[in-house]
């Protein structure tokens, strides 16, 4: 447990912004850990909510939320995070499997897989991320005596910043396959920023190395300005998350891999819904309608 401990770790980099999200996530993370039918266990996201001042007083389990699985944020929309979390999961233990030790987390936020995922002992996670996010979670995870499973190391870098020489320079190799992650980041960035860290990607693995990432395929963001997800996160915690996303065109960063020998496997979310049996389901004017997990593969089938 934290305790009172938390309330002197200053939640710098999380406290605004985009890295007020990664509080969301993680809120979202705990709840999805408490419920009966959890899909995805995260015994650390709690704590980071709970150290975080500006979201000391959020709920981390259903039961504590105004109107239960009724409430937009704290209900649908959380469970959709904990759908994300398990579906992610369970492609990376799948791409790890097929013999990749490198794991890279862009925009890792607070994401916890280096600790609580059965990987390889002599996987290594390289978890990319600014400075201050980075800084409140190790805060965080020490007070925890947290211990990853195999190895971790924390990039301290913004992605506008030159990541590649931060993240070679930290130990991963370009010639050695890899598993990449950009879960929750594309829609935050202009579509040059895309188009670059897509190439980067490709320019940095090799045959075998896996990737996953989400896109939202909406034409017109603002179409949805009135949908539950948006309206109930902006009057509950004050995230205007239309306020964050990048609103012009977006690339078709999918054709940019598979002209690069890239397979892969495009989801909606709903279809991970009806596999697992719990999750959203499609409900009028949705906020996650445009929604899509892009899973793939460098020089082979999807895994």
């Amino acid at each position: 447990m934290v305790g009172t401990a938390s309330e002197h770790i200053e939640a710098e980099g999380v406290d605004g912004g985009v890295g007020l999200t990664a509080l969301l996530v993680a809120a979202a993370r705990a709840i999805e850990t408490h419920r009966h039918d959890s899909l995805a266990q995260d015994p650390y996201a709690e704590h980071f909510v709970r150290a975080a001042p500006a979201c000391a007083q959020w709920p981390i389990r259903i039961e504590e939320a105004a109107g239960g699985d009724g409430n937009p944020l704290w209900g649908r929309f959380a469970r959709y995070f904990g759908l994300r979390t398990r579906v992610l999961d369970d492609f990376l233990l799948r791409s790890l499997a097929a013999g990749p030790r490198q794991v890279v987390l862009l925009g890792a936020g607070l994401d916890t897989r280096a600790f609580r995922l059965d990987r390889p002992a002599d996987s290594v996670v390289y978890e990319v991320d600014r400075a201050g996010v980075l800084a409140f979670k190790e805060r965080v995870l020490d007070g925890l005596a947290a211990t990853p499973r195999g190895g971790r190391v924390p990039v301290p870098v913004d992605l506008r910043e030159d990541w590649v020489t931060a993240l070679t320079g930290a130990g991963f190799d370009p010639t050695e396959p890899s598993v990449w992650f950009a879960e929750g980041l594309l829609f935050y960035l202009p579509a040059a920023a895309e188009t670059y860290l897509v190439d980067t990607v490709d320019r940095l693995t090799t045959e075998g190395s896996s990737l996953a990432f989400e896109v939202k395929v909406e034409k017109d963001l603002m179409a949805y300005r009135d949908s539950a997800t948006y309206t109930a996160t902006h009057a509950q915690i004050g995230i205007d998350l239309l306020a964050l996303f990048d609103k012009g065109p977006r690339p078709d960063s999918l054709a940019q891999l598979t002209n690069r020998d890239w397979s892969a496997q495009v989801h909606t979310p709903f279809e991970f819904t009806r596999r697992h049996g719990r999750g959203p389901l499609p409900e009028p004017n949705d906020a996650l309608e445009g929604n899509r997990w892009v899973l793939a593969r460098k020089g082979g089938p999807p895994l």
